[in-house]
C-alpha cells in the first residue's frame, strides 16, 4: 500500500529548501491546496525552520505565521487533514483551534505542556528523534548503537504520550533523518524502519530534499533534489514507511503509484 503523503508548507523566511517562497498566508494556503489536489493526504504547516543552525522563533511570531494559513486551508478545503509542525504547546493550541488535527513535534513533547495540549484536543501526534536542538544537533552525530538509541527514545516518548492521555492509535514515530545524523546514519535508519514499526506505531519519514540526499546524488541545491528525494521515498516505502513528508507531492505520488503496482503484481 502506498504511504500517505504529507505535503510540506513552510511559512518561513529561512527554511533550507523553500524559505520565503510561501511567507504570505494567501500564497501558503494556495500552495497547500495545490498539494492536496496533487494527492497529499495531509498538509504540514510550519512557521519555524528546523534546518541545522536555524535561529529560534518566538511562539507569538510562529502563531502569526501559521494560524491564518491553517484557518484559510480549513475554510477553503473542508475536511482537509492539516498538521502543525511545531514544538511549542502554545502554537499547537492555536493551530488546533484554527483547524489542524495533527501535531508534528520534532522534539517529541519536550515542551512540558505539549502532551496535555494534544491529549485535550484528541489530535494525532508525530514524535521525532533529535539530539539537542537545530542549533546544536549536527555537533553530536556519533552513536554507539544508532538504531537501538533511536528506537528506545521513541518508545519512551510514546509511553510518556500515552501516560499523558494521548491515545496510542493517534501516535506516529519519526526517526528524524537529518536531525543529528550523518548521511550514512540516515540511510541506516531507512533500513531500520521495520524496527521502528515494531513499536506498534506508523512510521513517518522525512527525507525530502535534505542534504544527505544531495550528498548521495551529487546535487548541491536543495530545490534540485527532486529525483533523489523520490529515490529515498521508494527506499522508505520498500522498508515499510507508513507516511512520507515531501515537498514534491505530484512527482512522488506518481513514482510511488508505479512502484506499489509493481510490488503488488
Amino acid at each position: 500500500m502506498r504511504p500517505a503523503l504529507w505535503g510540506i508548507v513552510n511559512v518561513t523566511p529561512d527554511s533550507f529548501s523553500d524559505g520565503g517562497s510561501f511567507a504570505d498566508s494567501l500564497a501558503a494556503a494556495d500552495h497547500a491546496l495545490r498539494l492536496l489536489d496533487e494527492g497529499a493526504e495531509v498538509v504540514d504547516v510550519g512557521g519555524e525552520s528546523t534546518r541545522p543552525g536555524a535561529a529560534p522563533v518566538a511562539a507569538a511570531d510562529e502563531i502569526v505565521r501559521t494560524a491564518p494559513v491553517i484557518a484559510a486551508i480549513a475554510r477553503r478545503a473542508p475536511g482537509a487533514r492539516i498538521s502543525i509542525d511545531t514544538s511549542k504547546a502554545e502554537v499547537a493550541r492555536a493551530a488546533l483551534s484554527a483547524g489542524a488535527t495533527i501535531v508534528n513535534d520534532v522534539t517529541a513533547l519536550q515542551d512540558p505542556q505539549m502532551a496535555s495540549a494534544c491529549a485535550a484536543a484528541g489530535c494525532f501526534v508525530a514524535l521525532m528523534h533529535m539530539r539537542g536542538n537545530p542549533r546544536s544537533m549536527q555537533l553530536d552525530t556519533q552513536y554507539a548503537d544508532l538504531e537501538g538509541e533511536v528506537v528506545a527514545f521513541l518508545a519512551d516518548r510514546a509511553q510518556r504520550a500515552i501516560a499523558a492521555g494521548i491515545r496510542p492509535e493517534r501516535l506516529l514515530v519519526d526517526p528524524g533523518l537529518g536531525f543529528g545524523k550523518t548521511p550514512e546514519a540516515n540511510f541506516r535508519l531507512i533500513r531500520a524502519i521495520p524496527k521502528l514499526a515494531a513499536l506498534g506505531f506508523p512510521v513517518l519519514i522525512g527525507a525530502s530534499r535534505k542534504s544527505f540526499v544531495g550528498k548521495a546524488s551529487g546535487v548541491e541545491h536543495a530545490a534540485d533534489r527532486v529525483y533523489g528525494s523520490i529515490g529515498a521515498a521508494l527506499a522508505a516505502t520498500r522498508h515499510g514507511a507508513s507516511a512520507l513528508r515531501v515537498h514534491d507531492v505530484a512527482a512522488t505520488r506518481q513514482a510511488l503509484d508505479v512502484f506499489c503496482a509493481a510490488e503488488r503484481a
